[in-house]
Order: structure tokens, then C-alpha cells, then sequence
């Protein structure tokens, strides 16, 4: 039992030194690069980010502790990949971090349109990925909902864990389904408002209103549209539509066409 106590001890000092002197290396897609960007420098980690698409101008952190690399370093306590809306680009990368990263650094991957099983099987270390929940505006919950596959080690789980932690969240496990647990309620919620708009059932605010009110939710479904993104409702349930075969997630054919042109209706 202590030999295995101290094998644990050592692949987490070796995986997460601590923020201050850690180092994250964050791919993926806007916003929610520059979301965990401020959000781990602002709890001591330097920071390493690289987008999917190259930015006209990439934006001004503020923050010596941040900077634009495509250039892996030595040294990284963890890897975040953050693409939902293309499943070749997100395998690229996963290949790049697992190349570029010791065996021992956890990687952790939006895994609400792709599970992580599946991406685990893109990578040669495969122990390493753990799935979480990933979406424009999520990083400002205190909760993260992770999904391990199988196989996750006890050790990976605690590193993720801790780094977490660090960053001022909580985690629960769940289950390495697409759309894992909040994403796959609240993508149904704004479709079923996309069937009622589309059927002049309420205008926009009014929907909002009726739910806040009579649901006491935060925001209602169309402006947590706003806040994710149309794009990433849409694909969300297309995702789940494919897996699951039920027409419970059948794609509003109005919420299709706002995740195509563009921003989705005002409440103003």
C-alpha cells in the first residue's frame, strides 16, 4: 500500500506542480480559449494559448503570465483542448498535445459533441484524457462536470482533480455520454423555445420572461442561446441526435437556420 501511495504522490507532483509555477496549454476555439486563459492566469498559472483559426488580432490579455504560441514547451502541468464544432481539427490537436506532452500531464477535452472514449482513441496515451464540459460563458461556474473513460486511472482523475481545484472549481463525474449533463438540458430548453417561436407561440422576451418567472432559471432560453451560441446548440443536439436516434433531439428547423445565418433573436 505505500509503494502505491507514493507511485500516486509522484504522478501528481510530476503531472501538477501547483499554480504559480504551473503551465496549461490551451488550444481550441473562441471565446472559450481566452475564458480559461484569464481564468488560469488569474489563479497563478502561465499560460499558453493557440486558436483553431489565427486570429486578426489576437486579443490583449493584459497579462504578462498569457501569451500566443503553436510551440509545445517542456514543462507543462496540463493540457486543455477546447473545439466542438470540428471533430478533425479537435483530433489534430489532441495528437499534437499527446506528441508534445510527458505521458504523465493530464489533457482535458470538451467532450459535450464527441465523447471522450472516442477521443481517447485518437491518442496513444490514451489513460491520459478526461472529458469535461466545455461551452462560451461555462467557465464562470464554479462546477465542472468531468467524464473519465475507461481508461482513466485513479491518478489521472486526481490530477484533473486538482487542477480544477485550483482554478476555483469543484467537479463532479458523469457519465462519457455526448451532451454529458447540463448541455444536452439546456440545448432541449432553447430548441423547444425555437419550435415555440417558430410557431408564434410567445415573441422572444416573453419566453424568456415566462421562464425566469415561472421556473426561477437565471436566463431564459434565448438569451442562453446568446450566451453559448447558437452554433454550438445546434451541433449539440445534432451530436446527440446521432448517437441516441430519438426525435427528442430533432433539430428546431428555425434554430437551424439562425445557427446558419448568424445571431439568434433580440429580447429587446
Amino acid at each position: 500500500m505505500k509503494k502505491k501511495k507514493a507511485g500516486k504522490k509522484s504522478l501528481v507532483e510530476r503531472s501538477l506542480k501547483g499554480s504559480g509555477h504551473a503551465k496549461a496549454y490551451i488550444v481550441g476555439e473562441s471565446p472559450m480559449v481566452e475564458e480559461y486563459a484569464i481564468l488560469c492566469a488569474a489563479k497563478g498559472y502561465e499560460v499558453l494559448v493557440q486558436w483553431n483559426v489565427s486570429m486578426k488580432s489576437a486579443p490583449d490579455f493584459g497579462q504578462a503570465s498569457i501569451r500566443q504560441t503553436a510551440v509545445i514547451p517542456v514543462g507543462v502541468s496540463v493540457g486543455i483542448e477546447l473545439t466542438n464544432n470540428d471533430p478533425a481539427l479537435k483530433q489534430k490537436n489532441l495528437q499534437r498535445l499527446d506528441k508534445a506532452l510527458s505521458p504523465t500531464v493530464p489533457i482535458l477535452s470538451s467532450s459535450v459533441t464527441v465523447t471522450a472514449m472516442e477521443q481517447a482513441g485518437w491518442i496513444s496515451q490514451r489513460h491520459r484524457l478526461v472529458g469535461f464540459c466545455a461551452l462560451p460563458t461555462f467557465s464562470e461556474k464554479p462546477l465542472a462536470e468531468v467524464a473519465p473513460t475507461v481508461f482513466s486511472p485513479k491518478e489521472t482523475i486526481e490530477v484533473v482533480r486538482l487542477f480544477l481545484g485550483s482554478i476555483g472549481k469543484e467537479i463532479v463525474l458523469v457519465q462519457d455520454r455526448v451532451g454529458m449533463v447540463l448541455p444536452r438540458i439546456l440545448c432541449q430548453i432553447v430548441n423547444e423555445a425555437a419550435f415555440a417561436l417558430q410557431e408564434d407561440v410567445a415573441s422572444p422576451r416573453d419566453l424568456d420572461t415566462a421562464m425566469k418567472l415561472g421556473t426561477n432559471y437565471p436566463y431564459g432560453p434565448v438569451e442562453w442561446a446568446n450566451r453559448i451560441g447558437m452554433r454550438n446548440v445546434y451541433i449539440i443536439l445534432t451530436a446527440m441526435e446521432q448517437d441516441l436516434k430519438e426525435d427528442r433531439y430533432r433539430v428546431a428547423p428555425l434554430l437551424k437556420q439562425m445557427a446558419q445565418a448568424g445571431p439568434w433573436w433580440k429580447t429587446e
